[in-house]
């Protein structure tokens, strides 16, 4: 089956599209990316296709809006809800023509607009909640197969937190008998998946680390009018403020235990905000050379407290997501990463394009879905039993 997964992130920078090709391990004669998922049943898979599709400067606007707003505009929100599946829908349909492919059931990750993982107090009752927007029933009308969306409430519903789900991909792709891998994905958020040599999907630990490319962003757009800081160049201009980072790094998200999961309610623009106040005169350079800094050292500072003490011999250190286009992120991070003997690695080396890597586990999922099978690793969101994730729209 061809399944083609959509992603959204919490960068809002645009949309990507992946086309896989699922396949049952009995099948002969195709080579394809690993034999086992997470799941109960057996699984491989072929990638086949990958496009992006940048946000208009008005639609990253509106989402940026609506995203953790204190104030919103009910019948914005519904538009946006719609809008969104009708660019979703239309990106999956160009990408199936650009390759000529036809995909026969879609997973759409949607647009997160709140994502809250820890129970607060609402009206008497102690609730965790999420919302992804982008309405499953109009991609499915518009594209004309089955959409599996809204994926993190039923994880929620089992107790755990609605996030990561990725590691139901990066336990398929990069578990290995002998060798102990980090998986590190840096989007808006960063997070990473620990899988030791040899490892059941109990044994997986995976959990957000901190702000990836979200702090970066929000401050280069601040003070330099640009979306995001193209090759790492602002960064490698300035100097790192030690002092700001080792600040930031003693507040109470750092030191929490897994598994835990973050996005704007923690690292958004508010954050930003301080964070630029807390660099106090230092020059625009140095502001965002600091906040590279600081995403590189709090990944670092993940491992050291959360991930090496456990057990599992761990000597790959596999990057993904958009931070793995920064060289200057990387180069700080290789460098965090010296004294703990970890080998950075690209996903790309393992079969599976970094930009695809999000956009192909939703895909996954949703074929697990189809197929009644649950597809979240509770040891990584802390949910009491694997769950059937999304909810399914037919054509």
């Amino acid at each position: 089956m061809i399944v083609a997964g959509v992603m959204s992130g919490t960068s809002a920078d645009g949309i990507n599209v992946a086309l896989i090709r699922v396949l049952s391990t009995r099948t002969r004669g195709t080579r394809a990316t690993r034999p086992r998922a997470a799941g109960s049943a057996e699984l491989a898979f072929k990638f086949l296709a990958q496009a992006e599709y940048p946000y208009s400067k008005p639609v990253r606007q509106a989402v940026l809006e609506a995203m953790n707003a204190t104030r919103a505009s009910v019948a914005n929100l519904a538009r946006l809800n719609f809008l969104l599946a009708e660019l979703y829908a239309e990106a999956v349909l160009t990408t199936q023509r650009r390759f000529r492919l036809k995909a026969e059931l879609i997973g759409c990750h949607g647009q997160t607009l709140y994502h809250q993982g820890e129970p607060a107090n609402f009206l008497g009752r102690k609730l965790a909640v999420t919302w992804q927007t982008g309405e499953g029933a109009a991609i499915a009308a518009r594209v004309g197969v089955p959409v599996v969306s809204d994926f993190r409430p039923a994880d929620m519903a089992a107790g755990g937190k609605g996030a990561p789900l990725v590691p139901f991909l990066d336990y398929l792709l990069y578990r290995d008998p002998r060798v102990g891998r980090i998986v590190q994905n840096i989007g808006g958020i960063a997070n990473l998946t620990a899988i030791p040599a040899g490892a059941s999907p109990r044994q997986v630990t995976a959990f957000d680390t901190g702000p990836g490319n979200m702090v970066i962003d929000g401050l280069t757009d601040r003070l330099f009018g640009q979306p995001y800081d193209r090759d790492g160049r602002i960064a490698a201009s300035g100097g790192v403020l030690e002092p700001v980072v080792a600040e930031v790094l003693r507040l109470p998200f750092f030191r929490r235990k897994p598994p835990k999961t973050a996005g704007r309610e923690e690292f958004g623009r508010e954050f930003a905000q301080r964070f630029s106040k807390r660099c106090g005169r230092a020059s625009k350079a140095d502001v965002v050379a600091t906040a590279t800094a600081l995403t590189a050292r709090s990944i670092a500072d993940a491992l050291r407290r959360f991930v090496l003490p456990r057990r599992g011999s761990f000597r790959a250190f596999v990057v993904s997501g958009g931070g793995a286009n920064n060289p200057t992120l990387l180069a700080m991070l290789a460098n965090e990463l010296r004294p703990l003997h970890l080998t950075i690695r690209s996903s790309d080396e393992f079969g599976l394009p970094s930009e695809a890597k999000e956009a192909a586990a939703f895909a996954l999922m949703a074929y697990e879905t189809w197929n009644r099978r649950p597809s979240n690793i509770p040891s990584a969101t802390g949910a009491k039993r694997p769950a059937i994730l999304g909810k399914i729209s037919y054509a």
